[in-house]
């Protein structure tokens, strides 16, 4: 048995796709998931397979979540393994940062640094980011809310072709706790 996470984007934002944990953790159940644990409202699952891989994981959940709640959600699955080495490849002093100042977007696929080309790093200062295994890193001083960089690198032209999905340092952190 592994343990993965699921990060599902775009549930329970703004009163649109709501999808009750309890509603999620029953779903996951009934698809034969052992230990399914969710953490927030805002779309984290935690549970064990002894089948398939994450992209075959990722795919059959949000499968099953169009099937009985009716609406499409992306859906990113990852294993601990994976998540403890971007928690630790962090390229930010995430012990010294408050959480909501760092955040990592998890990818669907690998990025090359060619794809944010036109993003003048100096434009956005004291904001950074840095790309990792499948994921960017951002350094946010003000939050994420007040990030003009965080809207650029938001754009769909920045993410075509790719499911990305946000969460803050502490939801990282915990997703690593919580795979273990």
């Amino acid at each position: 048995m592994t343990t993965y996470a699921a990060l599902l984007r775009g549930i329970n934002v703004g009163g649109k796709k709501k999808l009750a944990m309890a509603d999620l953790r029953g779903l996951m159940s009934g698809l034969g998931y052992d230990s399914v644990q969710t953490y927030l409202q805002s779309g984290q699952a935690v549970f064990a397979s002894g089948h398939g891989d994450a992209e075959s994981l990722a795919a059959e959940l949000a499968g099953a979540i169009e099937e009985r709640f009716g609406f499409c959600v992306d859906v990113l699955v990852r294993d601990h393994a994976y998540l403890k080495a971007i928690a630790e490849a962090c390229p930010f002093p995430a012990a010294e940062l408050e959480a909501r100042q760092l955040h990592v977007t998890y990818l669907s696929e690998p990025v090359t640094p060619e794809r944010y080309a036109d993003i003048d790093p100096a434009v956005h200062l004291p904001e950074e980011f840095r790309l990792g295994d499948r994921v960017l890193y951002l350094y946010a001083p003000d939050g994420l809310g007040r990030s003009r960089l965080a809207e650029v690198l938001s754009r769909p032209r920045m993410n075509k072709g790719l499911i990305a999905t946000t969460r803050n340092w502490n939801t990282v952190v915990k997703l690593v706790e919580l795979t273990a």
